[in-house]
């Protein structure tokens, strides 16, 4: 049987708890159900067991899902109570297969509520064990206590007990997460651990800054995929009375204080080699962390203007240290320093004016002046808020090389501004045809950069051929490139023309079209034959209408959740009616993407609204990295989505795709105006073997409504602009427009610097979300079925009432019956007063929480292997033929039951129109005169009491009730159709 193995290694700075400075403590592990305990080791508050404790493990398999829990408690009164020092969750995704592949860790302990006094770490070694456990050493059973001294704190604290569980189902469950907001960005990192905190009650109370209190409510789906509500300490939460003073609009992040250093330039330096020349550059260091700018040759004034930034967080030392060097080809030489004292560098708030910068004379190593060189320098302590923060050199990103430091930055792009180009090709005249024994086949293809489209063969054979076909493409700003019309026959081209795109003309928003123009065509050897060409009278032409729609709204991504709904003309936009702030705090628990090569995760985030990209810089090497930047967008349209995603980015030593992380998509119309949304969401990935959480993205996100008017009135307005309604896209356009418009915006965003490459603009924009899958076909059915489920219940209800399963209630709605016959007036007031009230006594249980990439709803929890290969597969496929079969077989089954259902529609549908069709002669005769009975019927007697028959009728008691279908069931079914008619 299969066991896992958790060796206790030691433990480091515990908390004291005993009142005279020390602790006994011992380490109880909880995995699957079982609970064991190492011994206690008295007074120590540095202990060490070095002892192993054995499991066993149900299903192997399960594993990964499965977490370990290492609480740390003081041994008080002789076991009989204990006190809480820290608790430790390791999830089993992190547990190596082999105890040589086991290496050991210290993980820091957490709290498990805000109360709790913890502090210091545990060495752990945990590895599973497939073969046989025994040789381990036993462990002592876990005795049940009770801690009187902390009751306070345990309010606060979930505990696992079976009896607690049971009275924890009878109510709605909270939970509080911790997250541990430390950095492993210096030595050893531990592998990826999920730590996580309960309690059973979230009480309001003060936060610090080191621990993250988050709130969730227990969703359907698992806890781990849920969004989790957070208080970090920002100054939008707290308001004047709790916020830095001197913060500005910044207010969605936490402030990041940094030592901000700027190099510009240098003036008279003396000269150092014998040659009489001098290679300068400058080296900032402020403790261990050293930045260098570039050197220039034979220079005594260089220019660098160069800027770095060292974290406040990790200054090591109080000193900087700013030397001017020559570099040499064997030992760089010493040209002058300076030095500043941290403590005495000025604060700079924006938004005040840049620090100006000062000349400071340069001293040598005894601190002396030198007889010449001078050095221009700003030295202040700043934010993330400023704008030097951007461009800098950053001292967590000291160990990469000058080439790729550019991609390690933040920056913020612009895609281009895309436009729809129509090419309506009508007719060609005088064409001369390729074999001149036989008339022309032509054809007409337009070319606009990578997009190529071809006309149908004309049905004329003739040298004036017609074809009366329309094309379209996605054309961008600055509008530089050049339309390329070639006539073909037979594959060989016989003329073409180029058309500068600028001088095509531009539709608004207007029905006419221009007037087509007739274009002369040349040879394809055109530049040898120019001159000939201008003696012909005569030459080949083709009539081509061209017009830049600049009405319509380019679709670059799925109108699902589109980010953009203007037109591309300027003077089509409207006013914007709110502001997007969106705060990129922090991720939590990420994967080791770089595990392979002996590294953690290089992360960086990307935020796409509207035609705006946002990057944010990358940290290296960390796990739980902390960014801390704010971003603002205009909002024209409250139905919009922001997408931020999560990367890797392996462009730092090297050239392989950056890999992703997961993302979070937003609809702006479900967030509450003027509210600050803190919440951590969870990073899942799709891939060929499974759902995979890569860890937990923090986000702070504020929509202001700026126009409220303006934005009630959106509701009633088209989603696109006027000329998607007026004068429609052909359907068989679209999924190719939106394809070419991501390949144009993928290209030009790939040529920016630092470039966002094509698969960070594929993987935010969807590209493949129109391919067929069978897992979303699922996730949709489902959906569909939740729809037809509530129509399900009315039904159900109504049965009931029917059945008078519940009398009391059968006898109200008789009244209400009753009171609506009556007064037929009251009817529509009745129903909305409804809606109304329905609306209203909803509104206490709205969600509180955005949405977010639901996994259950995904059907990706579910999802078998074959289905995910399916899905990842290439199109065209590329997987073996046996393969193909079986999903072709189960496509065909699928669609099977489509068919039957679809057939069965058309059946009902038929049987509808039989009923005047005389098709069964007997059928009709009886339903026409039945209608003229009923007419006389319902002419002689007032509608109140037809309709109070006909209500009485279905509302009968079910003694009054037959088990058999009634008569017009009976007489509809007997009705023909036309399924007997087919092969």
């Amino acid at each position: 049987m299969a066991k896992l193995v958790v060796e206790v290694l030691d433990a480091n700075d515990l908390m004291p708890k005993d009142g005279h400075g020390s602790a006994s403590p011992f380490v109880e592990v909880e995995f699957e159900g079982q609970r064991k305990r190492t011994s206690t080791k008295p007074k120590n508050l540095n202990p060490s067991w070095k002892e192993k404790l054995v499991f066993n493990i149900k299903n192997p398999k399960d594993l990964s899902t499965q977490t370990i829990e290492v609480f740390v408690y003081n041994d008080n009164k002789h076991g009989h109570h204990k006190n809480f020092l820290g608790k430790v969750r390791i999830s089993g995704m992190s547990v190596p297969s082999s105890e040589e592949e086991a290496m050991v860790q210290r993980y820091p302990l957490d709290k498990r509520g805000i109360f709790s006094h913890v502090k210091g770490d545990v060495a752990l070694k945990v590895h599973a064990l497939h073969g046989d456990a025994d040789g381990f050493q036993s462990t002592e059973p876990v005795e049940e206590v009770r801690n009187v001294d902390n009751e306070f704190d345990d309010r606060y604290y979930y505990k696992g007990s079976n009896e607690r569980n049971k009275k924890k189902k009878k109510e709605r469950e909270l939970r509080t997460f911790y997250s541990v907001g430390a950095d492993y960005g210096g030595g050893g990192h531990p592998p990826p651990v999920f730590v996580e905190g309960r309690s059973d009650f979230n009480k309001a109370g003060p936060v610090s800054s080191s621990t993250t209190v988050m709130q969730m409510q227990a969703p359907s789906q698992k806890p781990e995929y849920g969004v989790v509500e957070t208080r970090p300490p920002l100054a939008a939460r707290m308001g004047y009375w709790g916020r830095d003073k001197t913060a500005s609009t910044y207010d969605l992040v936490e402030p990041m204080n940094f030592l901000y250093i700027r190099v510009v330039k240098a003036m008279d330096l003396p000269v150092m080699d014998v040659s009489g020349s001098l290679d300068p550059y400058v080296e900032v260091k402020v403790g261990n962390y050293k930045g260098v700018t570039k050197h220039f040759e034979k220079n005594q004034n260089p220019v660098w203007n160069k800027i770095f930034a060292f974290s406040k967080e990790r200054l090591q030392s109080s000193l900087i240290e700013i030397t001017v060097k020559d570099k040499d080809i064997s030992k760089d030489d010493f040209v002058g320093k300076i030095t500043f004292d941290v403590n005495e560098v000025p604060q700079r708030v924006p938004p005040d004016s840049p620090l100006a910068p000062q000349w400071y004379k340069l001293l040598d190593k005894k601190g002396g002046l030198l007889k010449q060189g001078d050095i221009m320098l700003a030295v202040w302590m700043g934010t993330q808020a400023d704008e030097a923060f951007p461009d800098a050199w950053h001292s967590d990103a000291h160990s990469v090389s000058q080439q790729s430091l550019n991609s390690t930055r933040s920056k913020v792009y612009f895609s281009p501004k895309l436009y729809y180009l129509r090419a309506h090709v009508i007719a060609a005249q005088d064409l001369v045809p390729a074999d001149e024994s036989r008339p022309p086949d032509a054809i007409v293809r337009v070319e606009l950069g990578n997009q190529g489209l071809t006309t149908r063969p004309s049905p004329m054979k003739t040298i004036n051929p017609e074809w009366n076909e329309e094309l379209m493409y996605v054309a961008w700003e600055p509008f530089d490139e050049y339309i390329v019309v070639s006539v073909e026959d037979k594959g060989k081209v016989i003329g073409r023309v180029l058309i500068p795109l600028r001088n095509v003309p531009q539709r608004i928003e207007t029905a006419k079209l221009p007037d087509a123009k007739w274009y002369p065509l040349q040879s394809p050897s055109w530049a040898e034959d120019q001159i000939e060409m201008k003696k012909d009278k005569f030459a080949s032409r083709v009539l081509i209408r061209l017009s830049i729609d600049a009405g319509y709204h380019v679709l670059d991504e799925s109108t699902q959740f589109s980010s953009d709904l203007q037109p591309s003309a300027n003077q089509l936009r409207k006013a914007p009616v709110g502001i997007l702030e969106v705060g990129i705090l922090s991720a939590r628990n990420l994967q080791p993407m770089k595990a392979k090569d002996g590294k953690l995760t290089d992360a960086y985030c990307v935020a796409k609204y509207g035609n705006k990209w946002v990057r944010t810089r990358t940290l290296l090497d960390n796990l739980h990295p902390t960014w801390n930047e704010q971003y603002t967008w205009e909002v024209f349209d409250p139905y919009t989505v922001i997408t931020i995603g999560v990367f890797d980015n392996c462009h730092i030593n090297g050239d392989a795709k950056d890999q992703r992380i997961g993302k979070v998509r937003i609809r702006l119309s479900t967030l509450e105006t003027d509210r600050v949304y803190t919440h951590s969401y969870p990073l899942l990935v799709l891939t060929p073997s499974g759902l995979k959480k890569n860890g937990e993205l923090h986000l702070a996100i504020r929509f202001t409504c700026t126009a409220w008017a303006n934005m009630i009135t959106q509701y009633g307005k088209p989603l696109l602009p006027k000329m998607h309604y007026v004068q429609p896209i052909h359907i068989k356009h679209v999924d190719l427009l939106r394809h070419q418009a991501m390949n144009i915006v993928a290209a030009k965003l790939a040529r920016a610097e630092p470039p966002l490459r094509t698969e960070i603009v594929e993987y935010m924009l969807d590209v493949d979300y129109h391919m067929f899958s069978l897992r979303r076909s699922k996730a949709n059915f489902h959906r569909m079925m939740s729809l037809v489920s509530g129509v399900q219940y009315v039904c159900t209800w109504f049965e009931g009432i029917c059945q008078w399963k519940n009398p009391i209630t059968t006898i109200l709605v008789h009244m209400l019956f009753l009171i609506l016959v009556c007064y037929p007036e009251l009817i529509l007031p009745t129903i909305f007063i409804y809606l109304f009230v329905i609306g209203l006594w909803n509104y206490r249980v709205r969600p509180r929480n955005p949405p977010h990439m639901d996994a259950r709803l995904s059907q990706a929890e579910n999802a078998n292997s074959d289905e995910l290969d399916e899905e990842f597969d290439t199109f065209p496929t590329s997987r073996q033929t046996d393969t193909v079969k079986m999903r072709y077989d189960r496509l065909r089954t699928v669609a099977g039951r489509v068919q039957s259902v679809t057939a069965d529609v058309a059946m009902q549908g038929e049987r509808i129109l039989a009923v005047l069709s005389w098709r069964d002669p007997r059928a009709t005769a009886i339903f026409i005169i039945f209608s003229l009975l009923w007419a006389v019927f319902l002419y002689v007697t007032p509608f109140q009491i037809v309709a109070l028959l006909i209500g009485l009728y279905v509302l009968r008691h079910p003694r009054f009730r037959y088990k058999l279908p009634p008569i017009p069931v009976n007489f509809f079914k007997r009705l023909p159709s036309r399924s007997d008619s087919l092969l």
